[in-house]
């Protein structure tokens, strides 16, 4: 199974990155060099694939660690479950368009909220600039996808051994000490479980950015899944550039 599902479509997909495709005849001749020499020698590649490791380290981060300070909160309330499977189980698209709606510039709720609170201007749609754009995609995801870092994360904190903080507790140990010093080290595998999971899935971004800009405004939001201006066989050899980018390339 892993050989069928893993092995074969990145080999597969590595081989048509050697095609060199005639537009003309609409024929692929084997070519070793053409895809990958163009996209080594393009900068539009690197800045999507920029694009990808920056919303992933970014989305990653911000994810990990508000997941595990509801968890904390959490921790006693287990009717909070059924909160956190609700946001989880939306379709990203549909997330999107939701998002997209509350982010428009004229009756986007999310939109007026900022604009009282001087935190952005009327004049600067967020999606329609390029410095806001993909922080504004990333509220979609972090609003979707913490709560599944909180259903990996509060099991984990709910199988902690408690004898380590009342040690910790009799010694004058403070809580933050505590949370780094015991918290966070036994709690290392599952975060790790967390980490990979969903950064595997952050490497292949493109719903929300297919619904809420199309890799706009410009190329600010252009990603190695979206890239947009790039013909099939190239496209397939982008995701092989950064170490495969740990996923599936897309075609």
């Amino acid at each position: 199974m892993l050989v069928v599902f893993g092995v074969y479509p990145l080999v597969y997909a590595l081989w048509l990155s050697r095609q060199k495709h005639n537009r003309v005849t609409r024929l692929s001749i084997f070519d070793l060099t053409w895809n990958w020499s163009k996209i080594f020698s393009d900068e539009g590649v690197w800045g999507a694939i920029g694009h990808t490791f920056a919303y992933t380290i970014s989305a990653l981060a911000i994810e990990l660690v508000f997941g595990l300070l509801i968890a904390s909160l959490l921790d006693s309330n287990r009717r909070a479950y059924g909160v956190a499977v609700g946001t989880h189980d939306t379709a990203a698209g549909v997330t999107g368009m939701m998002f997209l709606l509350m982010l428009d510039g004229s009756f986007g709720v999310l939109s007026r909220a900022l604009y009282v609170a001087g935190l952005c201007s009327p004049e600067h749609l967020l999606l329609a600039t390029g410095s806001t754009a993909l922080p504004a995609i990333l509220l979609a995801d972090l609003w979707q996808w913490t709560p599944f870092m909180v259903l990996i994360l509060l099991p984990g904190l709910r199988a902690l051994p408690k004898d380590p903080y009342e040690a910790a507790a009799s010694d004058g140990a403070t809580s933050l000490r505590a949370v780094f010093k015991l918290t966070l080290p036994m709690l290392s595998k599952v975060i790790a479980i967390a980490a990979l999971i969903r950064g595997v899935d952050l490497f292949g971004i493109y719903d929300y950015i297919k619904v809420k800009t199309k890799s706009g405004p410009g190329a600010s939001t252009e990603t190695d899944t979206l890239p947009g201006r790039f013909r099939p066989p190239r496209r397939i050899a982008i995701p092989g550039v950064p170490f495969a980018l740990l996923r599936q390339p897309e075609g």
